[in-house]
């Protein structure tokens, strides 16, 4: 299981020792009682910008697509399109894929890294408030089977940079103005597909 599932803010950043961030961010906003880091979008590649697209699927509109081979979230409307947003994917992330249901929603939420990631990470927090230096970003939705928590979770990132990879130890971040939009569209109980992860 992926319990937990974020090491953003934790992450390997990209190979040049002297890696600036601050392109990936313009200012800052309020949300909640917190500061955080605006994204800096432009600094993306246009392709991971949240956008209207045709998309032939099968699922009732509402329901969200996650493809985390080619790194997009889309949520599913009439008539062959959907919203699509760019999303960061754990290196880990493809083991799990099937169907799902977002079974509980969190406005800044806390972090507990699971046993299995805290043995691999000895240096990680045991649990981290919810907040603008946590790595969950500023919300955050659980997916559900059955009534059982998957461990799998949608999410902002601290890490703007990291949109479009496979970055971390597993789930689905995205850009923290991305997962606040996708937090007021979609309600608890909307239907997940993640497809299976082909290399």
């Amino acid at each position: 299981m992926l319990g937990g599932c974020a090491l953003l803010g934790f992450t390997a950043r990209p190979a040049a020792a002297a890696f600036d961030p601050s392109p990936y961010f313009a200012g800052t906003a309020r949300d909640h009682g917190f500061t955080y880091n605006r994204s800096n979008v432009a600094a993306l590649d246009p392709v991971w910008h949240r956008q209207l697209v045709e998309h032939r699927h099968d699922e009732p509109p509402g329901s969200v697509i996650v493809d985390t081979q080619n790194h997009f979230l889309y949520v599913t409307f009439e008539n062959n399109t959907a919203l699509r947003y760019g999303v960061g994917v754990g290196l880990e992330g493809f083991k799990w894929f099937g169907r799902a249901s977002v079974a509980r929603k969190a406005i800044w939420p806390g972090w507990t890294p699971p046993p299995e990631m805290l043995a691999r990470r000895p240096d990680l927090p045991h649990h981290m408030a919810g907040g603008p230096d946590n790595p969950l970003g500023p919300r955050a939705l659980y997916l559900y089977r059955d009534g059982k928590d998957l461990g799998y979770r949608l999410h902002g990132t601290l890490e703007p940079w990291t949109i479009g990879t496979d970055a971390s130890s597993g789930c689905v971040r995205m850009l923290p103005e991305d997962v606040m939009d996708l937090y007021q569209r979609i309600p608890v109980g909307t239907a997940v597909l993640v497809l299976k992860h082909i290399h």
